[in-house]
């Protein structure tokens, strides 16, 4: 049995009525995030180190703009500050010269509106009419009763009697204030099969998930291309900070977002339908970081661009909890030589990937997509039999009328863009597979089908299906 938790927004029918108390909580919310901001500079200056939220809390508790929220409110607004800091940090701590810390909330003598969030003592809701009620801050109460009372409308097929809230946000976007509500359930879902299936996180292709015989590709050209696109035009803004490099950066993470999320839930409905039970990911905690030293790894321009922009510590928990919500297990797993090992015998060594994506083993003959047998090799970490027995259902691999063992040699390819659609594709739109030639044969050959399926399909990232 496990717990699920879901974000619901709502509009606020009454937003007249309530708008200009909660332009108050937003505003002081702001002006909370810049004394948190302050002080947090001051002590980087003398000190060399960024204070956690316990400190802030502790530091600026008695402080005026403290009072003005609620309580717990005023304590989350602290817990962002500090989150941003430590992201900004951890950029700058992986090479990412670009990264700036997180700026003050005010433009000129104005304040923008910053979300509220209210935790279990600070909301009371009525379920039987759709209302809210909203603490406010000790020093924005007119009497000790005073608070606002919002009213709330959710989709149609939301039923928020059916989730335990566990915070409401306050959200002020498109010019009018929105409430966000952050539930929590408890599912016990029967798992769709006993199946394992093995996931490969790349950059070229995002991800390649091995369901043993057969394996599917997503390829991430639509989300370089946003980076490199977004980063570009960001760079032609005169200021970082201005509204026009703001606007840039919310349209890029939403297009990530989107993503990230349709990405998941392929994954996830592809899983469920070939009985799945169990999803077994490559961990890339290290990535970032050199195996011998542990300071941050260098992988150029290009590659440290793409690897910013790569969020796959996001990605895993998005499909950790849409997978949980299916009955589907997900499992981390070191991700150590799985790009050099070989799926069907297990043979190792660093030189058998001869092309970007292309795997040769050089002890059976193998041939196989270098991201499908590193999902097949992370799928196998589950499964430690599969390597010495043949791996159970897999392809055989034909070489020069030989058998030599088996990999994962059919892939179907998805392609997502980052743009939102009404209704997604069906897929695939095609499926590729080795030539059954042989593989020496294969490599010698030069002919034009041949070529392509290896210089199109595994190399560059041809765009098949727009989901």
């Amino acid at each position: 049995m496990g717990r699920t938790i879901r974000t619901f927004e709502a509009t606020i029918p009454n937003q007249q009525q309530v708008r200009d108390d909660l332009d108050q909580l937003g505003w002081a919310a702001s002006k909370l995030w810049n004394v948190g901001r302050y002080y947090t500079q001051e002590q980087w200056d003398e000190t060399g180190e960024i204070p956690d939220d316990g400190e802030l809390k502790a530091e600026l508790k008695s402080h005026e703009r403290y009072t003005d929220l609620h309580s717990q409110s005023s304590q989350r607004v602290l817990e962002e500050l500090a989150e941003a800091f430590n992201g900004w940090f951890g950029k700058r701590r992986n090479g990412d010269d670009r990264a700036r810390p997180p700026g003050y909330r005010k433009h000129g003598d104005a304040h923008p509106r910053s979300t509220v969030s209210f935790k279990a003592a600070g909301f009371k809701q009525d379920a039987q009419f759709n209302r809210v009620r909203l603490s406010k801050g000790r020093n924005l109460k007119e009497h000790r009763s005073d608070f606002i009372l919002c009213e709330y409308q959710t989709r149609p097929d939301v039923d928020l009697t059916e989730w335990d809230i566990q915070q409401v946000r306050a959200v002020y976007k498109r010019d009018e204030w929105r409430l966000q509500f952050v539930c929590r359930t408890t599912i016990d879902p029967e798992p769709p099969g006993d199946e394992v299936a093995g996931v490969d996180l790349g950059i070229c292709n995002f991800a390649a998930v091995s369901f043993g015989g057969e394996s599917v590709l997503y390829p991430g050209g639509a989300l370089k291309e946003d980076e490199y696109y977004f980063a570009k035009k960001r760079a032609e803004t005169d200021d970082s900070a201005s509204h026009e490099a703001k606007r840039l950066d919310r349209k890029r993470i939403a297009r990530r977002t989107h993503f990230l999320h349709t990405l998941s839930k392929a994954i996830v409905d592809e899983c469920v339908e070939r009985g799945v039970g169990t999803l077994v990911v490559g961990d890339l905690g290290g990535i970032r970081e050199d195996d011998e030293n542990g300071e941050p790894r260098n992988w150029g321009d290009h590659g440290n661009l793409d690897l910013h922009g790569w969020a796959f510590d996001r990605f895993t928990s998005i499909l950790d909890y849409k997978a949980e919500a299916e009955g589907i297990e997900v499992d981390l797993v070191s991700e150590r030589d799985t790009s050099k090992s070989c799926s069907a015998c297990g043979h190792t060594n660093d030189n058998q990937r001869i092309e970007r994506g292309l795997y040769v083993c050089d002890e059976c003959d193998t041939v196989a997509n270098a991201d499908v047998n590193g999902a097949e090799n992370i799928r196998q970490k589950v499964l430690p039999n599969l390597a010495c027995d043949g791996g159970g259902d897999l392809l055989p691999v034909v070489n020069d009328g030989a058998s030599h063992g088996t990999a994962p040699l059919v892939w179907d390819i998805y392609w997502l863009t980052t743009r939102r659609h009404d209704e997604p594709m069906a897929g695939p739109h095609r499926r590729y597979s080795y030539p059954r030639q042989g593989t020496r044969r294969y490599l010698d050959r030069d002919t034009t089908a041949v070529r392509e399926g290896v210089s199109n399909i595994l190399v560059l990232g041809v765009p098949i299906l727009c989901i």
